[in-house]
């Protein structure tokens, strides 16, 4: 049965009604200005009958690119132009992060929710595409899409991607942490960036459902700092066939370091904000908490850290909240990485420092590929054919990737399949002795 659409988160809900007005002030010569920039950015038609024209070279040099795997872009139409920030909204980093968060579309689509009962007794919500059981075959390729902090299957960027990889005919699964998108909370315990339990059950659930599917994950900001760390504790036994990773913090000392400074500080109250609301709506099963608990603090949060510091650092066993940040950052994971992981950066992200990116590692590990635009704020990235109120610049690079990587799964199943068959024939055939008499 369908679920009734999750409430928007409470940082989505607190900006959205301002996206009209927003929307009105957005000049028609920036309008203008983004139609000439796809307009320069596009190939120049051949200036001679006998001259042939000249393909711009893939990926465009106006992307940092890094990792063993960066010759697989050469083919990804999607990164053939420059990238080219849209005009006015995109032109500051906290502008496009806040712009992006008001007015972004939100596509409409019909969820059926299905709730998991974690082993301590938790819940959390995974969100289907309504009918997919019937429409798709058993053997689509999955998708886990994993939100950020205090985000759901409510998010803008969420049902974009969502809608884009069902749009190609796969599997598509939101995985709702503990109280976001009105995901049921049934113990007093949340989750945190270190927390990779809830994760793995879900990867577990699918892949015991779709035993015939490829299994994909993609990761935004908390989100994908949690997936990264589970991609490294699994390892060389991860389950999964590919991971994308997408405005990733990585290194949580320094992202903490940053959300105190200057403008920051709205993101900061903005998101203590969100926490608050989940831990109002359950407050009541904190209330007998004892030991290190600091439920006033925690109620009251004026910020991340104190959230933090008052529940989420006590709730996961850590000494204080920098030893929980210390401890619980993703740059750490990446050396362990072992399937295919892509991770994508934007350069002036204001929430996670490109500074705690872990380029050395990424370099260092055969399996993982980084992509960093030169601008793109936080979850904004408004860029590209649908700016600037469509999908991020990202979804058409993140789509192309994992089709790579399922059609690279589908060609060696169909050669071990062959090779198989062969091995067979040739089993199977009668041996001849020949004696040559001399």
């Amino acid at each position: 049965m369908a679920a009734a659409a999750p409430t928007p988160s409470p940082f989505v809900a607190s900006t959205r009604r301002f996206a009209p007005r927003l929307r009105s002030l957005l000049p028609s010569a920036a309008m203008s200005s983004a139609s000439a920039s796809a307009a320069a950015s596009a190939p120049k038609p051949s200036s001679g009958a006998g001259e042939e024209a000249q393909a711009p070279p893939l990926p465009h040099s106006t992307l940092e690119i890094a990792g063993a795997r960066q010759g697989i872009l050469s083919g990804f139409s999607s990164l053939r132009a420059p990238y080219h920030a849209f005009p006015v909204f995109a032109s500051n980093r906290h502008v496009e992060t806040i712009f992006a968060a008001f007015t972004r579309s939100l596509p409409a689509v019909k969820l059926r929710r299905e709730c998991l009962r974690a082993p301590d007794d938790g819940a959390v919500a995974l969100d289907w595409v309504s009918g997919d059981d019937r429409a798709l075959p058993r053997d689509a390729p999955v998708l886990i899409l994993l939100p950020g902090l205090t985000g759901g299957s409510d998010d803008t960027y969420v049902r974009h991607m969502l809608l884009r990889a069902r749009s190609k005919g796969w599997r598509v699964v939101v995985f709702n942490s503990r109280g976001c998108a009105d995901s049921p909370v049934t113990t007093p315990k949340f989750y945190s960036a270190s927390f990779t339990g809830d994760l793995r059950q879900v990867i577990d659930h699918v892949l015991g459902r779709y035993p015939l599917s490829n299994v994909y994950a993609v990761g935004w900001s908390l989100g994908a700092n949690i997936l990264v760390r589970y991609l490294g504790e699994e390892s060389d036994k991860c389950p999964l066939s590919g991971a994308v990773s997408l405005c990733n913090p990585f290194n949580l000392v320094i992202a903490d370091e940053d959300f105190h400074k200057g403008f920051n500080n709205i993101y900061d109250k903005a998101l203590a904000r969100a926490l608050r609301n989940i831990f109002k709506k359950h407050a009541l099963l904190f209330e007998d908490m004892e030991g290190e608990y600091d439920i006033p603090k925690a109620e009251n949060a004026k910020t991340v850290r104190d959230f933090d510091e008052g529940l989420t650092r006590v709730s996961f066993g850590f000494k204080s909240v920098d030893d929980y940040y210390s401890n619980s950052s993703s740059s750490d994971s990446i050396k362990n990485v072992c399937i295919p992981l892509l991770c994508i950066q934007a350069d002036n992200d204001p929430i996670a420092p490109s500074r705690g990116i872990p380029r050395e590692d990424i370099k260092a590990n055969s399996n993982c590929l980084l992509i960093v635009t030169p601008k793109g704020g936080h979850l904004g990235w408004v860029a590209g054919d649908e700016a600037p109120f469509g999908c991020p610049w990202t979804d058409p690079i993140v789509m192309e990737y994992l089709e790579y990587l399922q059609n690279e799964k589908s060609s060696t199943a169909k050669n071990n399949i062959s090779n198989e068959h062969q091995g067979v024939s040739e089993a199977s055939a009668p041996h001849i002795a020949v004696h040559v008499q001399r």
